[in-house]
């Protein structure tokens, strides 16, 4: 049996929250999309032209979903013209480290097959 951690949970349990972010996080251009947004805020052409291969459809239902999930915040400047831009929440930014820390790893160990998406 694997040993309990400090908060008397079994480690392997605890993998759900893996589990649970990869899910979420795992969904294709979830994880890009929320990398473009570390840079800072961007607006929607911008995150479209951040993001080759990904379809207009695509790139709302996922903004929806991250808005949702509060990890984006979506801000409406009524213009004229109207402009709606994104950008990470506190929720999101912390996200920032593992994302780099993704990155950085897969520089070191995986060989480059081409642009976001592939």
């Amino acid at each position: 049996m694997p040993a309990p951690s400090d908060t008397g949970h079994d480690r392997r349990e605890c993998a759900s929250g893996l589990a649970r972010a990869f899910g979420f996080l795992g969904k294709r251009w979830n994880g890009l999309l929320i990398g473009v947004l570390i840079e800072g805020p961007a607006s929607y052409a911008e995150l479209k032209r951040a993001v080759p291969g990904i379809s207009d459809s695509m790139l709302s239902e996922r903004l929806a979903e991250l808005t949702g999930a509060g990890l984006f915040e979506r801000t409406v400047d009524a213009g004229p013209p109207v402009a709606v831009s994104y950008r990470l929440t506190p929720a999101g930014e912390a996200l920032a480290p593992a994302l780099e820390a993704l990155r950085a790893w897969a520089d070191d160990n995986l060989t480059p097959e081409g642009c976001a998406g592939s």
